[in-house]
């Protein structure tokens, strides 16, 4: 019998650009199956955070991920689980092991963000995407990106790419662990 977690495909990464193509990579191997994809702030709370006014200023990195663990649960009950009830594969971009490494690199305690993201089922597939994150404001379609332009503001000096690399870092070893 095939548990619908293993249905559900995680793709992880610092890049949402490559992380899309990656979904649209697996999704083109899959030639009799259905297959949905879930994107990170299919709610539009982070678009909420785009336009808020100056004076609600800028969030920490804590609640980026407050937030993205909200995110989640509503693609969790609105997408991914309806869809692989449906019998879809699903592929979700990113997961839980993307918000993990950012919080990590963002100085948060692993243990406490391990049992935020425990309501998220284990994916019965994970893939990494090692590509570096955009460099172009305008190239930035990821959590972490838009995580990182949040935290150290919308340049690009060492903050931020110090926050990406670190991310990075966090990311390899996370999925090096849950192989």
């Amino acid at each position: 019998m095939n548990r619908t977690s293993d249905r559900l495909i995680a793709i992880d990464g610092v890049n949402g650009n490559a992380m899309s193509a990656a979904a649209k990579s697996r999704i083109s191997t899959e030639k009799k199956r259905r297959v949905g994809v879930s994107y990170w702030d299919a709610s539009g709370i982070f678009g909420e955070v785009v336009v808020a006014e100056d004076a609600a200023g800028r969030p920490s990195a804590r609640t980026l991920l407050l937030l993205y663990a909200a995110d989640l649960a509503f693609r969790l009950r609105w997408e991914i689980k309806p869809a692989l009830e449906e019998g879809l594969l699903v592929v979700a971009v990113p997961y839980v092991d993307t918000a993990i490494a950012f919080g990590r690199a963002a100085g948060l305690d692993a243990g406490w963000l391990t049992d935020m993201f425990s309501f998220a089922p284990r994916p019965g597939e994970r893939k990494l995407v090692p590509a570096p994150a955009a460099r172009s404001i305008s190239d930035r379609k990821g959590f972490v990106e838009f995580g990182c332009q949040q935290i150290a503001g919308a340049h690009s000096g060492p903050p931020r790419r110090l926050l990406i690399r670190r991310t990075g870092s966090h990311l390899r070893a996370v999925t090096h662990r849950k192989k």
